[in-house]
């Protein structure tokens, strides 16, 4: 009995002749009028919001807060995100975001689903400046018969590095004269600072001060009364100047990742290849802020760490389309090279759409049932994959024709049929 073969279900049939060269001019006119919009919502952010995007802690600076609430008995105490932004309002606090967060811990060997409350402040620590130094100078006096060397603040800690160790219970009583308390040492801290550092033998001791944190919780508590127990879940802080930096460090971060792609094509094929690719990445950049900014979602490292993988990925989705533009131009010697172009891009259509609908589905779903860090990646690639996908087809191989026709074009040999 012979057998029967179900035929295999092409998602794009083969012989296809999709027109993306001829519909060129309109596809660059969305691009430019996309493009046009993303950076106009910026200014409209700066002029509206007071800043381009919304910048996490990681770049603009600040403390970031969870805080859990429970009754007397210990079970979880949902609390109204629009009573804590009334109390820190009535306190005098300003330039902060209350939301609602959630997260997974383990009770009695199984995983549940816990919530609370998110408190970001532009705040980064609980001391000022100008005690920071005061404070300083004071301990440099103080300590003078253990050798202090050098002092420094970060935030609430201050970082001391000395000839010789000094006893917590004697930094305890000096930070209380200054008006501050100190944060126990644990186990582990007893032991690091009691011992020199090995090559240079001194102690690289560090204090902690009761910070923001503990300020925030002692307020709420205050306001919400004796009823609420509030636990402090998880404590972020960066410093102006380090966000600031962290910042340009990125921006920079995919200006050389473009200038490296672009010497990287300019030596896998030829010139006229490498500009194509590298306007479609800052096509797919621009566009991808664009939406960061007209959505007005969070911008964090973990943005910064997805722009650049979407740019990864349209560069892959490029070369491919090159490879198989390079390889028709050898073998279809008889036609014009805007249609060896579309020739190439029918044929590698199937593969680019299967290939990003697959990375589309799997971002989606993180973005649907993530949270966090993991849902701002996801929606960022989720957007990426959509303009990566037209970038490639809609930009870079029309600028490749572009520069073609001015630079490298030479009357055709025969007809274009």
């Amino acid at each position: 009995m012979a057998e029967t073969h179900k035929p295999f279900r092409e998602l794009i049939k083969p012989h296809s002749n999709f027109e993306f060269i001829e519909k060129r001019h309109k596809w660059a006119l969305i691009s430019v009028l996309a493009i046009v919009v993303c950076i106009a919502s910026l200014f409209v952010n700066k002029s509206v919001r007071g800043d381009f995007l919304n910048w996490t802690i990681d770049f603009k600076g600040g403390t970031e807060m969870i805080f859990a609430f429970e009754d007397s008995e210990g079970n979880p105490s949902p609390i109204d995100a629009a009573v804590i932004r009334t109390t820190l309002k009535d306190a005098g606090k300003s330039g902060f975001t209350v939301s609602n967060f959630a997260w997974t811990t383990e009770v009695d060997g199984k995983e549940v689903q816990a919530a609370g409350l998110m408190v970001r402040t532009p705040e980064f620590g609980a001391v000022s400046s100008a005690d920071q130094k005061k404070i300083a100078k004071a301990f440099h006096e103080s300590f003078k018969d253990v050798g202090v060397l050098k002092t420094s603040w970060s935030g609430d800690r201050l970082f001391v590095r000395a000839s010789g160790p000094v006893e917590f219970s004697r930094a305890k009583e000096f930070f209380s004269g200054q008006n501050q308390t100190l944060r126990e040492w644990s186990k582990r801290d007893i032991t690091e600072f009691s011992v020199p550092a090995k090559g240079t033998e001194e102690y690289n001791i560090q204090f902690s001060l009761r910070g923001l944190d503990a300020q925030y919780q002692e307020l709420l508590s205050t306001s919400l009364g004796a009823g609420v127990v509030i636990k402090i879940q998880n404590v972020y802080g960066v410093g102006a100047r380090a966000g600031k930096k962290l910042r340009n460090d990125g921006i920079k971060s995919l200006f050389y990742v473009m200038a490296l792609i672009m010497v990287y094509l300019a030596f896998r094929f030829d010139i006229r290849y490498a500009p194509g690719a590298v306007i479609a990445l800052l096509h797919d950049a621009i566009l991808v802020v664009g939406v960061f900014a007209i959505t007005w979602q969070e911008v964090s490292l973990t943005t910064v760490a997805a722009l650049l993988t979407v740019i990864g990925y349209s560069v892959n989705d490029s070369v491919v389309i090159f490879d198989r533009i390079r390889e028709n131009v050898i073998r279809i010697k008889d036609k014009k090279f805007a249609r060896i172009i579309n020739i190439s891009l029918n044929e590698t259509m199937a593969r680019t759409l299967l290939t990003s609908i697959t990375l589309f589905v799997v971002t989606l779903m993180m973005n649907i049932l993530g949270t966090g860090l993991v849902r701002n990646f996801a929606f960022a690639m989720n957007i990426g994959v959509i303009v990566g996908v037209y970038s490639s087809i809609f930009v870079a191989s029309p600028v490749a024709l572009a520069i073609h026709n001015k630079w490298y074009s030479s009357p055709p040999k025969s007809s274009d049929s």
